[in-house]
């Protein structure tokens, strides 16, 4: 029986013709396991014996997967640590004003306040903090609190439209329970960009106040001494002088009103109007507030086919005085001749905006001030901008202001062509004007004589402007 198991192995352990012959012949049980041992040498049948079965397999496979849920649960256990340390607080941590998150040894973002979620809209739980935040000084103090760092305090810029500056507080000695190895880091936030703004308009405020209004002071007290000299018994200078002391002193009225509302307007740039306004509605109650300075200055305003129009995010007031600023413009410096405003048609150039277009007749503007047009107290003519009560800062508070409405302005010019200055604002729902163009195009402006300049976004980035040159108003 032995010899005859035997014979039917040695086939498949490969073994040598002396063994099996062997084998088959019926010989003893010790001679045929000495000949097969002899023919196989041994090594093949250690190998076949010690050859994995299939149960080996199989509980090797099993070990494995073991080992993985191991480390899953692992994983999720500190995740359930972190959770079960915020507990019942994470509806008060929800409920904080300033931005919150936590970050684990991985560098996973594992809890984020609504208010973290605001400031960086990019942000999502779960991911790895490098996918949020970009920069490197924050990058580096983050990474270094997540191997030992102390507490570390400092400010990092934001970029992108919004240019905010924050405050970040950094501590990687957070103990959340569970894994005594595992390290944390809490990061607070605090937004600093108003204050940050705050301190550089004052600084401006003083030096742009200081130059501008030094030369109506000059004026005055060189009128007052005068006054109380040469003139103090003489009834027809003295009322000619006072009647310069007084434009003077208008003058320097109107440019602090400006200053400070260019200073208001800068302070909540960074923050997106969130009511909803028919821009139609506001640009047919700009033309009514504008009716008496027109008839006072025999300019005649026609005003193209204004419906209810697209409805835009915005701020009102702000809307209406930066449509105000170039229509009084346009009154002032359009030569007397009739000024146009119009629904700007769609442009390839301005997707999902809408425009409205204030246009004069008058002298245009040369090519080489077109650029500089929205700094502040820029005039292309200074003695003609003050003649006509100009602060030079017309302009600079209409740029910001549509940076603050994530609009654009583009400007537009002929020389004896006009100018035309267009403000664009996005419109919800991807809605245009029902009749949009303009009511009297000009005859003879000439579609590719000018220049144009765009300006748009916050810093009020300048691009060449496409399309043809259209006339309309400017400030100087």
């Amino acid at each position: 029986m032995i010899p005859a198991t035997l014979a039917a192995l040695l086939p498949a352990l490969g073994a040598s013709a002396g063994g099996l012959a062997a084998a088959a012949s019926g010989a003893s049980f010790g001679a045929s396991a000495a000949a097969i041992l002899a023919g196989l040498g041994g090594g093949a049948l250690v190998a076949w014996l010690d050859r994995p079965s299939a149960a080996a397999r199989q509980r090797a496979a099993d070990a494995e997967a073991a080992a993985h849920d191991a480390e899953l649960r692992a994983a999720r256990a500190r995740a359930d640590a972190a959770e079960r340390a915020i507990g019942l607080g994470r509806r008060a941590l929800a409920r904080l004003p300033r931005p919150l998150l936590l970050v684990d040894q991985d560098g996973r973002v594992i809890f984020a306040n609504p208010a973290a979620h605001t400031l960086f809209e990019r942000l999502r739980v779960g991911e790895h903090y490098s996918m949020t935040f970009r920069n490197p000084d924050f990058l580096e103090a983050l990474s270094a609190a997540l191997n030992g760092g102390e507490v570390h305090s400092f400010d990092f810029t934001l970029h992108g439209d919004r240019g905010l500056v924050i405050r970040a507080h950094l501590d990687g000695e957070v103990d959340l329970g569970g894994d005594p190895g595992a390290r944390h880091v809490l990061c607070l936030f605090e937004d600093r960009t108003q204050e940050m703004q705050s301190i550089r308009m004052r600084t401006d405020f003083i030096a742009n106040a200081s130059h501008e209004l030094r030369t109506p002071l000059a004026s005055i007290r060189g009128f007052l001494e005068t006054l109380q000299g040469p003139a103090k018994d003489d009834p027809e200078a003295q009322e000619r002088f006072m009647g310069i002391m007084q434009a003077q002193a208008e003058r320097m009225q109107r440019l602090v009103d400006d200053l400070l509302s260019l200073n208001r307007i800068e302070l909540n740039q960074h923050i997106r109007p969130s009511d909803e306004e028919a821009f139609g509605a506001v640009v047919r109650d700009v033309l009514d507030a504008m009716e008496p300075m027109a008839r006072e200055r025999g300019v005649e305003v026609i005003a193209g086919a204004f419906d209810e129009g697209p409805v835009v995010r915005c701020d009102r007031h702000q809307l209406s005085q930066a449509l105000s600023n170039l229509v009084e413009n346009a009154l002032k410096y359009g030569g007397g001749k009739p000024v146009r405003v119009f629904p700007e048609p769609p442009s390839p150039t301005h997707p999902g905006l809408v425009g409205v277009t204030v246009a004069d007749s008058g002298e245009g503007i040369a090519r080489e001030h077109l650029p500089r047009l929205t700094e502040r107290f820029y005039r292309v003519s200074i003695k003609r901008s003050r003649d006509q009560g100009g602060t030079g800062l017309g302009l600079a508070i209409v740029k910001h202001i549509l940076a603050r409405h994530r609009g654009e302005l583009t400007v537009r010019s002929a020389q004896g062509a006009g100018a035309a200055f267009t403000i664009w604002l996005p419109a919800l729902g991807g809605a245009a004007w029902a009749t949009p163009g303009d009511p009297t195009p000009v005859p003879g402006a000439a579609p590719d004589a000018g220049a144009a300049v765009e300006f748009s976004g916050p810093g009020a980035e300048r691009r060449p402007a496409e399309g043809p040159a259209t006339p309309a108003p400017f400030q100087l």
